[in-house]
């Protein structure tokens, strides 16, 4: 049966959460679909309803919301963040020494992933078959520790962190080491790990580490380590209503089927109340739609259109404080062209003469 005017803009824009289903799933707002609505893509339209508001920004994450978008493009600016936002990571790992338990290739390994801070606006992408770097296309850092006995330690002592000296590295062990004019440059930068408490190994007495780092820049398209951010992820804004009052004792359960803040109870002439007052912490559990006496009295949904995003960052946050600006460049399509065929230019040993050649690059062909 067709769905009455009434109920048009519920299906449009509400994802219904029921008891046995969920209703609304499946977008529906295309043309001609609903007699009365202009569903037409339209470029001013979408640049009019379409915004990002940053609700919670510090150094080791951000939340925003996006508002008026489909899932689908909610879902690539997340892949986005994942893959094509460049970062500085360990690439080339220079053991002179090893002494420890822990294989060459596994320490490597780790090293590789520990998140680099530093802004790779200020570096160059490293030329393909340069073994060297330079101080605009390279970071380098210095692991070099040794482990020794405690002679202050107490005799009956069975602690390994008194009976010895630097036996756990950690990451803020990796220290760097300017090539070139870089003090100069970066004299403020405080390039180095994110995170100085990651351990990377446990040393004993007459063990250790001899290490050169090289950081490069690169993209999660390339490798994981190079991805910015942790778990990306995204859920639409929950919402609920009340469709009726839910008083004295029902009140009190109805706050325990919510998260935290979500349903608080007041007290309104002597008659305790519920009210909603924060949806956004939901988790749509769904626990309410177990109580025969209230499932009919709350009603659960999500907005189609309004996208709560988080990221866990692995870098300094100021990276990202272009990407939430409508002005920002990197959410203009041409520059990621312009960075694909700049980097692929470069990787050639022969760069291109004429237009053809320069098309062939960036379609990724070879002659």
């Amino acid at each position: 049966m067709a769905a009455t005017m009434s109920n048009v803009d519920e299906i449009r824009n509400r994802v219904i959460l029921g008891e046995f289903d969920i209703k609304n799933v499946h977008t529906t707002d295309y043309p001609g679909n609903y007699p009365g609505y202009d569903d037409t893509w339209n470029l001013q339209k979408f640049q009019k309803n379409f915004r990002i508001d940053v609700v919670q920004m510090d150094e080791t994450s951000l939340e925003f919301d996006m508002v008026g978008i489909d899932a689908a493009l909610a879902n690539a600016f997340r892949r986005i963040l994942l893959a094509e936002v460049p970062t500085m990571a360990v690439e080339k790992v220079l053991i002179y020494n090893n002494t420890s338990i822990i294989q060459d290739e596994i320490l490597a390994h780790r090293l590789g992933l520990i998140p680099i801070k530093a802004d790779p606006r200020l570096f160059e992408y490293r030329s393909a078959g340069d073994e060297e770097g330079t101080e605009i296309d390279t970071i380098q850092l210095q692991l070099k520790i040794k482990c020794t006995r405690n002679p202050r330690a107490t005799k009956d002592s069975a602690d390994p962190r008194e009976l010895y000296l630097n036996h756990m590295v950690y990451s803020k062990d990796m220290k760097w080491a300017p090539i070139g004019n870089q003090a100069d440059v970066f004299a403020d930068a405080n390039i180095g790990p994110v995170h100085g408490d990651i351990l990377l190994a446990q040393l004993r007495p007459g063990q250790e580490l001899d290490i050169v780092m090289h950081c490069v820049k690169g993209i999660g398209q390339d490798h994981a380590k190079f991805s910015p951010v942790a778990t990306a992820s995204y859920r639409l804004l929950p919402e609920i209503t009340l469709m009726e009052t839910v008083e004295g004792e029902k009140a009190e359960r109805l706050k325990r089927c919510f998260s935290p803040g979500v349903i608080e109870v007041e007290n309104h002439g002597g008659k305790v109340v519920a009210k909603v007052v924060n949806s956004r912490l939901d988790t749509c559990s769904r626990e309410v739609l177990r109580h025969d006496d209230l499932k009919n009295a709350v009603k659960l949904a999500r907005v189609r259109d309004h996208f709560i995003c988080r990221y866990p960052v692995n870098l300094d946050i100021t990276m990202f404080r272009e990407f939430v600006k409508s002005t920002s460049p990197d959410l203009n399509p041409i520059e990621r062209v312009w960075d694909l065929l700049d980097r692929r230019v470069r990787a050639r040993a022969i760069p291109p003469q004429k237009c053809l050649g320069t098309c062939r690059c960036l379609c990724g062909r070879v002659g």
